[in-house]
């Protein structure tokens, strides 16, 4: 790996675009460097955890509404829309738009976590969109995969956005601008020029991850993907982009993060050397936010061997991001509130304790109902939990060596007479350092779990035979990637009538 230092620089200094960050970016993903079968493999992985989680979601509102402007974009040889028939294509940016808000809607897929955090895998739908619409195979889209995964994975460790209040799409957009541009073979020049926009178009505050949660969350990834797909486009077209879009006097350095005298390093690999990023990443077994994972594992054990009526309190202890960020540190009535959003709860260890202790298992679907968040002894508990800042939890959290970084933390239980119940989980059990790492089988138990009457034996079993040979697909083989659902099966829900409906 190379260790660029990443810094504010004068006008006046003409910083050569050939230092920029953008352009080492670029120059990964132009590189042409091997791809590990291991990353391959986890690639394929990706694609099914994707496509799990999409087709669970395919008939909730956001979704459904990012489908509806996504099919008034027909477009003969584009890209195709998940549970949909192979005939029904979209341009690719609107494919991208509608899949990956599919994929983001449970909130259910893969992470990864360090300086900032991300969900790396929101990048796939745009690349197989346009994968799908350029007629590119399996080889090169495994390539489009693991080189966003390496971009948005080094972004991640070398530089926070949430510490200065910005959303994390801000790593994602220019991630991906870099896998399409290794997906289509472009020149670095394009690929810099790409990053530079998608880059200064990406930030946006986290206020969409505080408070009243809307279904923009669920859309943020979409909106991400085709944002990078325009870049690449405007790119491939000659146009150029504002840059340095980290580096300059008015850059995103300058007055988005840290200010003029901020530095950062950021490490990419060398020239020729393999893309690794994703094999850092992690998926989830719950859908529930990322901290809550090893959390719900460990309420699930604690949970039988407590009797709950007799709770007077709970402490979670655990890093300052869990505090801050879906504990009692957030300071946000919200998460106390059932009457809150799923979104909003799905960022609430508080409640998410409270079901998972009292349930001892943890479900997409039942465990948001409102039913379920207005259960009086759900209630009652809930108000009992509390979370607080642990220093090791913290440095952990943020530890360099893969081995030793944990995102859970310590719960204490303490009865009535006085006793304390404890478990703790460092990680969640399916991460790769958990009780249980999560491999292929694991993948295509979760597709089968959340499709389950949804899909057809033999269409399941075409996809998952796809996905396992991702690496070796061919262009035709592409583009029949996203599995159909049956018959009936993608509802037509009401989501309003907009601009895209217009007929005159």
């Amino acid at each position: 790996m190379i260790a660029h230092d990443v810094r504010v620089h004068p006008s006046a200094a003409r910083l050569p675009r050939e230092a920029q960050l953008a352009w080492k970016i670029a120059e990964v993903a132009t590189g042409g460097a091997p791809v590990l079968p291991e990353v391959a493999a986890m690639a394929a992985c990706r694609v099914v955890d994707n496509a799990a989680v999409a087709l669970a979601a395919v008939n909730r509102g956001p979704v459904a509404a990012a489908r509806a402007m996504a099919l008034a974009h027909p477009r003969a040889g584009g890209a195709s829309l998940f549970g949909l028939a192979g005939d029904v294509r979209v341009d690719a940016e609107w494919a991208a738009w509608a899949n990956a808000t599919a994929v983001r809607e449970l909130d259910y897929h893969d992470t990864f976590l360090a300086a900032d955090y991300a969900h790396p895998g929101d990048s796939i739908a745009p690349l197989l969109a346009v994968a799908e619409q350029t007629g590119r195979d399996g080889p090169a889209l495994v390539r489009a995969i693991a080189v966003a995964y390496e971009i948005h994975v080094a972004l991640v460790k070398a530089i926070c956005l949430h510490a200065y209040k910005k959303d994390h799409i801000a790593h994602l957009a220019p991630a991906t601008a870099a896998g399409i541009g290794a997906l289509l073979g472009l020149p670095t020049p394009v690929v810099f020029q790409a990053v530079n926009q998608a880059v200064h178009l990406a930030f946006s505050t986290r206020q969409s991850r505080k408070g009243e949660i809307s279904s923009w969350k669920a859309f943020v990834p979409g909106f991400s993907g085709k944002l990078a797909i325009e870049a690449v486009d405007r790119a491939m077209r000659g146009e150029a982009a504002p840059s340095p879009i980290y580096e300059g006097e008015d850059s995103v350095l300058a007055w988005m993060l840290g200010g003029r005298d901020d530095r950062y390093t950021v490490h990419l690999p060398a020239p020729g050397e393999a893309p690794r990023g994703i094999l850092e990443t992690y998926t989830k077994a719950h859908s529930a936010e990322y901290q809550a994972q090893a959390l719900i594992d460990a309420a699930r054990e604690l949970g039988g061997r407590v009797d709950l009526s007799r709770v007077a309190e709970v402490v979670v202890h655990t890093s300052h991001h869990t505090h801050y960020v879906i504990g009692t540190g957030a300071n946000d009535p919200q998460k106390m509130d059932p009457d809150a959003s799923r979104e909003t709860l799905d960022h609430s260890i508080m409640y998410i304790l409270a079901v998972a202790l009292e349930d001892r298992a943890w479900h997409h679907e039942r465990s948001y109902t409102a039913e379920r968040a207005h259960r009086p002894s759900t209630v009652a508990l809930w108000r009992k939990i509390r979370t607080v800042e642990d220093p090791e939890w913290t440095r952990r959290y943020h530890a360099a060596d893969p081995a030793e970084r944990a995102f859970g933390g310590r719960i204490a239980i303490r009865l009535d007479d006085g006793r304390v119940v404890e478990a703790e989980r460092s990680v969640a059990d399916a991460h790769p350092n958990g009780a249980a790492p999560w491999q292929w089988p694991d993948y295509v138990g979760k597709f089968d779990t959340l499709t389950a009457g949804a899909i057809d034996r033999g269409e399941r079993d075409r996809f998952v035979g796809l996905a396992q040979r991702l690496a070796t697909l061919s262009a035709a083989d592409v583009r029949t990637l996203n599995p159909l659902l049956l018959p009936g099966q993608v509802a037509t829900p009401q989501v309003g009538r907009g601009i895209f409906d217009w007929r005159t």
